[in-house]
């Protein structure tokens, strides 16, 4: 079967933020994401899981290990295991975009 936002598990994170888990298993999870204009994420970081995160669409403002790295369209960042993170949507329009984790992280995050 084919694997679509619309057949796959959906959830509300953050400040009307969603998710969609479009593959759900311990060793790996891939989750297309919305952001709503000016929303963000919390600081964080994962103790085990290593993340790549793929910009869908709109324009992503993340900070990674204390330093700023704009994303657009069809580009993406790399955070290793221990790496403090955070994802924001600084825009008027929607974002969208893809984290794929190795292993699962929502069982792995240490806010700071």
């Amino acid at each position: 079967m084919k694997t679509t936002k619309e057949n796959s598990e959906e959830y509300v994170w953050g400040a009307n933020c969603l998710g969609w888990h479009l593959v759900n298993s311990q060793e790996l999870s891939v989750i297309q994401e919305l952001m709503p204009p000016r929303t963000s994420e919390v600081r964080h970081k994962h103790l085990y899981s290593q993340q790549f995160f793929f910009v869908l669409k709109g324009e992503a403002t993340f900070e990674l290990g204390g330093q700023l790295h704009t994303l657009q369209e069809n580009q993406g960042i790399h955070v290793q295991k221990n790496q403090a993170h955070q994802i924001k949507n600084e825009t008027n329009l929607d974002l969208e975009f893809l984290v794929i984790s190795q292993p699962h992280s929502h069982n792995d995050k240490v806010i700071l």
